[in-house]
């Protein structure tokens, strides 16, 4: 990277640290980000049973679920197991699936966008014409129809959710890619004889970072929604593993009689996609000043 142009990286991102730590929506998002993420990674420290333990005393002697109180605090699920500890274990994978589906579509997003965006001539046409085509299928009825025809479990789930998502963050990547190329500090590099693969990967891609970390971080919520979905049909993580869908799936004949089952994972989903979003929301605002004066309606 000239110096330029890595002065140019360093300047934005300590303006955008400056915006976004005066964003308490922005910084209420992220520590909601970081209490999911910790809860994920302490799950067996904090998790008070074995998720998959079914509890002699976690049913009543109808074979009812045990409502909260003092024993099961979220109270029991319809195998008497207990359901804070599953909805504990099942952040771990409701964000693994998010984090790695949406990894996966970034890092495939990247080397199309990268590639169409830098070289001009076939190579250009043929991948844009493969994005164009993956983003006019129905992708929510296609994922349905592989998540119904192939083995059931967390991989199927991650790769039927990383299959359709990487479309859309290339086109974005493509045009950003060909605005970065126009720049004089590019021009520059390539006068200096730098190659072609010197020019992209050290020139062209730190300036896609803010793009990357956006995209990122308002995926994984998506994801985690996609993910709930398929869970709640049946198509996803399947039992005893625990996520959020999954919990809200099994609980659903007991909507009536212990509504617990599924308001406690649904809200815990709220929670999550909400801090993700609202941090998503101030890191493009951070990045992209002009936003937040476009939606207060400036000029």
């Amino acid at each position: 990277m000239t110096d330029a142009a890595r002065q140019s990286f360093l300047t934005a991102s300590a303006r955008a640290w400056r915006t976004l730590v005066r964003d308490r929506f922005a910084l209420a998002g992220g520590l909601g980000v970081l209490f999911f993420v910790t809860l994920a990674v302490l799950a067996p420290l904090v998790a008070p049973y074995n998720p998959n333990f079914q509890h002699a005393q976690g049913l009543s002697a109808v074979g009812a679920p045990r409502a909260p109180g003092a024993e099961f605090v979220a109270g029991t699920d319809l195998l008497g197991r207990d359901l804070l500890s599953r909805v504990i274990f099942g952040t771990r994978v409701s964000l693994a699936v998010g984090v790695i589906s949406s990894v996966i579509a970034l890092g495939v997003a990247l080397l199309i966008g990268l590639t169409a965006g830098y070289f001009p001539g076939p190579a250009r046409t043929g991948l844009l014409w493969i994005i164009n085509a993956v983003l006019s299928f129905p992708s929510l009825l296609l994922m349905l129809a592989l998540v119904s025809v192939l083995p059931r479990g967390i991989w199927v789930v991650v790769f039927v959710l990383s299959v359709f998502a990487w479309a859309y963050p290339a086109r974005v990547v493509y045009g950003e890619v060909l605005s970065v190329t126009k720049r004089e500090f590019i021009d520059a590099a390539r006068a200096m004889g730098a190659s072609s693969g010197r020019v992209l990967f050290q020139h062209v891609l730190p300036q896609l970072v803010p793009l990357i970390v956006v995209y990122f971080t308002l995926r994984v919520p998506a994801t985690i929604l996609q993910e709930a979905s398929l869970s709640f049909l049946g198509l996803g993580v399947q039992p005893p593993t625990a996520s959020w869908g999954s919990i809200i799936y099994e609980g659903a004949r007991a909507y009536r009689s212990a509504p617990w089952i599924f308001v406690i994972p649904g809200a815990i989903i709220a929670g999550a996609v909400v801090s993700f979003n609202l941090l998503g929301d101030g890191l493009r605002d951070a990045f992209d000043p002009t936003s937040s004066v476009r939606r207060r309606g400036g000029p």
